[in-house]
């Protein structure tokens, strides 16, 4: 990991100045979202198919439920896809992140996350051709590293997130994954915070192997259901929004790329930012430390903060989770040359 990525900070990336604006506009969507909420259906988890389920945590009115046998956290009931496009589609908070909250941060972002993600998924992919970004955002990423490849295609359905990437003169595909209309295969699939969004996930992965040339590579993030944030905060962590429809774990999600066609490469836990916002709930009196907490997260925090940060994500308990993954070569396909 990088000294930059390390030295990520929460004021990085969400601007306090600039995030009472967002949680307002996010609490109206929220809001349009649940007015439809009679129309939204129940699933078995995500990740594994287990129709049995426990109670887990409640906000918004939304519920989420633990799986008993591979322990993935998942909204149940959820809205259903079409809820969703329209949700993404007419979002104000996201149009209020494309115009404010990433054109102020993203210097930070691309140092930070941007750069250091793009070097490792360069480092990754087995060949120089095309790579597709779904949920491209701002572009940054995509900028980042097309030069490392053929081609850069930003996936983007949110229309003006998919216009800023186009300003940045990326090759935008406004759509979601599912209805993309891409010709041929590519090479490597970057996904950053999107499989949590999803009303499937294993439609996701079967699309995603559809897509993808043998040997081709998936790289994904999304919030990991075990870490430290949000085991210590529970519902009350920002992780726990009503986009967020799956929390897996690194077992859960590993398990559920298996049985989609992938083969495992890693899965890790990079976050830097579960220690950071654990103490500031605890100093917002939103939660009680045990004392090795209170020693280790308040009282020595500048000595201890840092250091017990990276002992989460060496541990896996940091609350992002990454998986890499490659794509099982079809019988009697030829391998190609890697670089």
């Amino acid at each position: 990991m990088s000294d930059a990525a390390r030295s990520l900070r929460e004021e990085d990336i969400r601007p306090a100045a600039l995030m009472a604006e967002q949680a307002r506009l996010y609490a109206a969507d929220v809001a349009r979202l649940l007015e439809g909420a009679d129309g939204f259906v129940e699933v078995a988890c995500p990740a594994c198919d287990e129709p049995r389920w426990r109670p887990q945590w409640s906000k918004y009115g939304l519920t989420y439920r633990r799986c008993p046998a591979c322990q993935t956290t998942y909204m149940s009931p959820r809205p259903t896809p079409a809820q969703l496009d329209a949700y993404y589609r007419t979002s104000a908070n996201y149009e209020y992140w494309n115009r404010v909250v990433f054109p102020a941060s993203e210097a930070a972002r691309r140092e930070k996350i941007f750069r250091p993600r793009a070097q490792r998924v360069a480092a990754l992919a087995p060949f120089r051709g095309t790579l597709l970004d779904v949920g491209a955002g701002y572009g940054t990423f995509c900028e980042e590293v097309r030069g490392a490849f053929d081609r850069v295609i930003a996936l983007e359905p949110e229309p003006h997130l998919a216009a800023s990437c186009r300003e940045r003169g990326l090759a935008v595909v406004e759509a979601r994954i599912e209805d993309a209309p891409l010709d041929g295969a590519v090479d490597v699939i970057t996904a950053f915070e999107v499989i949590e969004h999803l009303f499937s996930p294993r439609a996701f992965l079967h699309r995603c192997v559809e897509l993808l040339a043998d040997a081709g590579v998936v790289v994904l993030t999304c919030p990991n259901g075990l870490g430290f944030d949000i085991q210590i905060l529970g519902e009350a962590s920002a992780t726990v929004d009503a986009e967020h429809l799956n929390y897996f774990t690194p077992g859960s999600l590993a398990g559920l790329a298996r049985s989609c066609g992938f083969d495992v490469v890693e899965t890790s836990t990079p976050g830097r930012l579960d220690a950071e916002l654990v103490r500031k709930a605890a100093l917002a009196g939103e939660v009680e430390l045990d004392e090795h907490l209170q020693r280790v997260l308040i009282d020595e925090w500048e000595e201890r903060g840092a250091a017990f940060q990276d002992h989460l994500v060496d541990a896996g308990y940091s609350s992002n989770l990454s998986l890499v993954a490659r794509r099982a070569r079809r019988p009697g396909a030829a391998a190609r040359p890697e670089r």
